[in-house]
């Protein structure tokens, strides 16, 4: 008999500037028919109970959403609101997803299943390291957030910095969507 998978819940990240896209939301986008951010809510699909942080009004009315505090402050302060707004009991698996990687989905089972020490996450074909596109244990996620002075613009590399994880390689799953250039792209590939 095989042991069951962990419960895991998911924080999907859907706000941020966008500075490089103008301003515009980029979970609004659509490609291949849909929208980033139901897409990587797709992503998630199989998780116990799913938060999308973000400004108001961008989750769909029937989905548990939140808003990093302040506003604009950054991964590391959206993870933070994401994992506090979380239904308890808590699971022990938390996946971490920005919404503008269309292609997520492809990598979140093997992120699950090669789950080990204090998480695993993405690395895309040029050996970076995907911090957003991973699944930690919140035990150590929850520890690595309370070791922080502060939430408010930290790098996603100073918050892992102590953790052990695992790498899963990933040939698209991590390609994102940061400029126009990016979304026509997608949108080709997508369409």
């Amino acid at each position: 008999m095989t042991p069951a998978a962990p419960a895991v819940d998911a924080i999907v990240l859907a706000g941020g500037r966008a500075s490089r896209l103008g301003g515009a939301d980029k979970g609004a986008l659509v490609l291949g028919g849909d929208t980033l951010l139901a897409r990587a809510i797709d992503a998630a699909a199989d998780a116990r109970a799913l938060v999308v942080v973000g400004p108001p009004g961008v989750a769909p009315e029937d989905m548990l959403s939140v808003r990093e505090d302040p506003p604009f402050a950054g991964p590391v302060a959206a993870i933070a609101a994401g994992l506090e707004a979380l239904p308890s009991p808590p699971a022990e698996r938390v996946l971490v997803l920005a919404c503008d990687m269309p292609y997520a989905a492809e990598a979140v089972p093997s992120l699950l299943a090669s789950a080990s020490g204090d998480g695993t996450w993405a690395v895309d074909t040029d050996g970076r390291v995907q911090p957003l596109l991973a699944v930690y244990r919140r035990a150590a996620l929850a520890a690595a957030l309370a070791g922080l002075d502060s939430m408010v613009d930290v790098s996603m590399r100073r918050l892992t910095a102590g953790l052990s994880m695992t790498a899963v390689p990933v040939v698209r799953a991590a390609t994102d969507a940061d400029t126009w250039e990016d979304v026509e792209r997608l949108r080709k590939e997508l369409s």
